[in-house]
C-alpha cells in the first residue's frame, strides 16, 4: 500500500541515494551524548586523550578510502549501526556510560563499514573504536595489579641470575633493597599502543579479519615481553643504589615502546613480504 503513495516512494529514493557523508555525518550527530561524556571524560583529566589517535585513524582511513565509497551502503551494516545508534540513546542513564560510548562507538564503526570497500577488513576497525574510548583509568583499575604482579614475578627470575630477589605483592627486594613496581610498569599504556599499532598496521597492509586476529597473540606476547625487559632494566638499574635521573626512566620506556611498535609492525608485515 506504502508503495502507491507517490510522496512514500520519493522519501525512499531519497533515503537510498542520499549521499554517503551525510549518512555518516547524521550517525555522527545521533551519538553526541556519547562525544560530550568522552570530552568531559578526557578533559577533566581522568583519562588519557590517547582515544583521539584512534579516531584520527577512523578518520584518515575515511579520508584514504574517500573515492572509493560504496554508492550503496551494506544494508545489514547500515541497519546493526542505525539499531546502535537508537540502543544507545535507550541505555543512556540505564547503564554504566563506558558500556553506552561501547555500544555508540561500535555502531560508528558499522556504519562506516557499510560505506568502506569490502577489501578492508572489519576486525581492525573495530579494534580502533573500542580504542577511542576513554578506558586507560578503567583498565590501570581493574588490570594494572594483576599486570604488576606478573611482570615483578617474570623480572624477579630475570634478576635472580644475578641478584638475590624476592617478590612481596608487586614489589621486589633486591639485594635487600626494597622496589616497588608502581602502576606505571604495569604496561597498561604500552598494551593499548601496540593494539593501536597492530590496527593501524594491519589496515595499511590490507590484513585480511583471519590473519590479522590470528597474530593478535603475537602482540600480546610482545607487549608483555618489552613491559618485562624494560621493568627489569629499571629494576636492574635502582638495586645499583645509584641516582638515576627522571629522564633515563623515560628513556628505557621509548627504548621499550619503539621495539614494540617495530616487532608489532613485522608481525603484521612479514607474511606479506614472503608472499
Amino acid at each position: 500500500m506504502l508503495l502507491q503513495m507517490p510522496l512514500f516512494v520519493r522519501f525512499g529514493i531519497a533515503i537510498d541515494t542520499a549521499a554517503e557523508w551525510r549518512w555518516l555525518a547524521l550517525l555522527a550527530a545521533a551519538l553526541w551524548p556519547t562525544w560530550w561524556w568522552m570530552g568531559q571524560r578526557m578533559l577533566d583529566g581522568s583519562d588519557d586523550p590517547l582515544g583521539l589517535l584512534a579516531l584520527a585513524a577512523l578518520a584518515g582511513l575515511l579520508w584514504q578510502h574517500r573515492q572509493h565509497l560504496r554508492a550503496a551502503p551494506r544494508l545489514g551494516l547500515q541497519a546493526t549501526a542505525l539499531m546502535g545508534v537508537l540502543l544507545t540513546t535507550a541505555l543512556h542513564h540505564q547503564l554504566p556510560d563506558l558500556a553506552v560510548a561501547l555500544t555508540g562507538l561500535l555502531s560508528l564503526a558499522a556504519g562506516l563499514l557499510a560505506f568502506l570497500p569490502a577489501r578492508v577488513a572489519v576486525a581492525p576497525v573495530l579494534g580502533l573504536s573500542v580504542l577511542s574510548l576513554p578506558l586507560l583509568a578503567s583498565l590501570q583499575f581493574y588490570a594494572g595489579f594483576p599486570l604488576r604482579v606478573v611482570t615483578a614475578e617474570i623480572s624477579r627470575w630475570l634478576l635472580s641470575l644475578a641478584h638475590t630477589v624476592e617478590r612481596s605483592g608487586s614489589s621486589l627486594v633486591v639485594d635487600g633493597q626494597l622496589i616497588i613496581v608502581d602502576a606505571p610498569c604495569s604496561g597498561v599504556q604500552m598494551a593499548w599502543l601496540g593494539y593501536f599499532s597492530a590496527c593501524v598496521m594491519a589496515l595499511a597492509v590490507g590484513r585480511s579479519n583471519r590473519s590479522f586476529l590470528l597474530r593478535l597473540p603475537l602482540v600480546g606476547s610482545l607487549v608483555l615481553l618489552c613491559n618485562v625487559l624494560r621493568n627489569t632494566v629499571l629494576v636492574a638499574l635502582q638495586a645499583t643504589g645509584q641516582y638515576l635521573p627522571g629522564w633515563s626512566h623515560d628513556a628505557v620506556g621509548l627504548v621499550a615502546l619503539a621495539a614494540v611498535c617495530a616487532g608489532i609492525a613485522w608481525v603484521m608485515i612479514w607474511e606479506r613480504k614472503a608472499s
